[in-house]
């Protein structure tokens, strides 16, 4: 039961109104509470004429949006610096009076005297002047504090998982410059990639800067810009620094304290620009290009991390004086710091692929040899990982001409310094026993079952040398005599004929105690091409092996009879056909080769 007393008049409508905002029971207490004077003498009419307006006033308020203070333009998906909530001080009431003032009122006599505790009625007639709004509450400044950490935290993390997703360097390098340029407010920027130790690669990319602009930027003198002191680890004379973020990034750790494993990378700071045609001092290139281009001040973060040291540097170019605010700059601190790990790890790999396949090539022949009566051509694609498969053409005595394609299980830096190995023994093998090319290839095999017991290799050797006996027209014959070891035969590609050569089965090298296979002897006619090639050609293809095989048949059986003359003509023909739509230049596991002999 409510205990209600009997002198206090309790209006429906206003407690259903002031309930809302603070409860039942709080309503009727507050309500009788203005209804009570001294003893329980019955209240003044003119006190409960303001008691009813006041709470008329709140329950209105509690109808009110909580928040209606105005909120700045986001600047790439970021809330700017908000200023005090208007929720945070003294609302007003429908009339324009503020709660205090309504306050004050009830304070104060009807005719605008001193209230019961003695304090003057602000805002009655007769009083001039205005009440002073109470500070902002705590929590609520606290709030909306927190509500900008959670938007900052929230981009950054977007911005991040972008650039984590980038395949490559250079996709990593452009999704760089879009977050930084969406964090500083900035349309154009461009990144300069130069690592500290040297090894490069040394490249710069441009975002809304083509080549031309690009040129001309580098045509200023490096001292006189940011990036290019940022570079040479030089400050940079009567530029605007960015300033410590303490408030925004934590207390600093005390001296000697040990690292903390999930602290963030550190923020270094950048150098702004806010308008370079009129800093004093700046270098009269500089504004010139500035003016060709358009921009009219920079922004400019180096790019480093505490493992590699210097990566490069990153500048934003605004089209109009301006400078990047402290929030801003912090926010693209830590973006460019979390980048710079992406773009270490993005550049190691690079390189490693880059002396994988630097490695590979040296280990292949550098050119093809010239020999009487026989063109060369060959197409090789490699996989990313670094697969074993290789080919060779060299010249033998007695004009004779070898000819070999193999490959060794496995990938990686292993398999091609195992596949070096293998390809060195075969030409010795071939140099002193190439005439008989089973002999060869025992030899290689009982090599690589003594040095490498765990690999095994697929090998196909010819040995090709001219005929005794010429062709009907006076045109040189040749002889092939040609061995597999587990490797895919060649075909023979003539305007009579297109066929596969007839090779026994025979297992893969290091597979068998003893290996041994027959040879082949087959006589190419004057215009027929040899081709040999890998399997990785076929396993590109998705199909099963026999539908493989038929497939790169017909593609052989297409070459255009005026195209078949050519043996580069060739091989890119049959290279376009069964590997359609650049899946020869697609990243694959399997390497491919393709060499072709043509015989005049």
């Amino acid at each position: 039961m409510l205990d209600i007393p009997l002198l206090g008049r309790v209006h429906v409508e206003t407690l259903i109104a002031a309930q809302h905002d603070m409860g039942v029971c709080d309503a009727i207490e507050q309500y009788t509470e203005a209804g009570r004077s001294g003893n329980g003498a019955r209240q003044h009419p003119g006190h409960r004429l303001r008691a009813h307006t006041h709470l008329r006033r709140r329950a209105d308020r509690a109808r009110q949006p909580a928040m209606t203070a105005p909120q700045l333009p986001k600047v790439a998906g970021i809330n700017p610096s908000l200023p005090t909530p208007a929720h945070t001080s003294v609302p007003e009431s429908a009339d324009g009076v503020s709660d205090s003032a309504d306050r004050s009122a009830d304070r104060a006599g009807p005719d605008g005297s001193a209230g019961p505790d003695g304090s003057a009625g602000v805002g009655a007639p007769g009083v001039p002047g205005a009440a002073v709004p109470p500070p902002a509450a705590p929590g609520a400044v606290l709030q909306d504090r927190l509500a900008g950490w959670v938007s900052d935290l929230t981009t950054l993390h977007e911005l991040t998982e972008r650039i984590a997703r980038a395949g490559t360097l250079e996709a990593a390098l452009h999704e760089l410059l879009r977050g930084g340029s969406s964090l500083v407010g900035a349309r154009r920027g461009l990144i300069t990639l130069q690592p500290a130790d040297g090894l490069g690669p040394v490249t710069t990319v441009g975002l809304g800067l083509g080549r031309a602009d690009l040129g001309h930027i580098e045509t200023i003198p490096r001292a006189s810009v940011a990036y290019g002191r940022l570079l040479d680890g030089l400050p940079e004379p009567g530029a605007t620094e960015e300033p410590e973020a303490e408030a925004e990034s934590g207390a600093r750790a005390p001296a000697g304290a040990a690292p903390d494993p999930g602290a963030q990378p550190p923020v270094r700071p950048g150098i702004a620009h806010p308008d370079i045609a009129g800093e004093p001092g700046r270098d009269p290139r500089h504004r010139e290009v500035a003016a060709r281009l358009g921009y009219a001040a920079s922004y400019a973060v180096p790019l480093a991390t505490d493992a590699t040291g210097r990566l490069g540097a990153a500048v934003w170019l605004y089209d109009e004086p301006a400078e990047p605010t402290a929030r801003q700059r912090h926010l693209a601190g830590l973006y460019c710091a979390y980048a710079a790990e992406h773009l270490a790890r993005h550049l190691e790999l690079d390189r490693a692929r880059a002396m994988v396949a630097t490695l590979r090539e040296e280990l292949l022949p550098s050119r093809l040899p010239r020999v009487t009566g026989v063109r060369l051509a060959v197409r090789h694609r490699t996989g990313p990982h670094g697969g074993g498969d290789w080919y060779d053409a060299l010249p033998l005595p007695e004009g004779a001409l070898g000819l070999a394609v193999g490959g060794v299980t496995g990938s990686g830096p292993s398999a091609v310094a195992a596949m070096g190995r293998l390809r060195a023994s075969l030409r010795a093998y071939a140099v002193m026993e190439g005439e008989d090319p089973v002999a060869v290839l025992s030899d290689l095999e009982l090599l690589l079952r003594l040095t490498e017991p765990a690999r095994s290799a697929t090998a196909l050797f010819a040995y090709c040398e001219p005929a005794l006996v010429p062709h009907p027209d006076g045109t040189p014959a040749h002889k092939i005599v040609l061995a597999g070891a587990g490797h895919c035969p060649p075909l023979l590609i003539g305007d009579d004929r297109v066929e596969y050569v007839e090779t026994s089965l025979s297992a893969p090298l290091g597979m068998l105690s003893c290996w041994e296979a027959p040879s082949v002897e087959l006589e190419p006619g004057s215009g027929e091409t040899l081709l040999l090639y890998s399997d990785g050609l076929l396993h590109r293809t998705g199909d099963s092996m026999d539908r493989a095989f038929a497939r790169l048949h017909s593609a052989a059986a297409g070459v255009p009879t005026a195209l078949r003359g050519d043996p580069e003509a060739v091989v890119d023909h049959v290279l376009r056909t069964v590997l359609p739509d650049g899946l020869d230049e697609a990243d694959s596991d399997e390497d491919v080769i393709l060499l072709a002999a043509r015989f005049d």
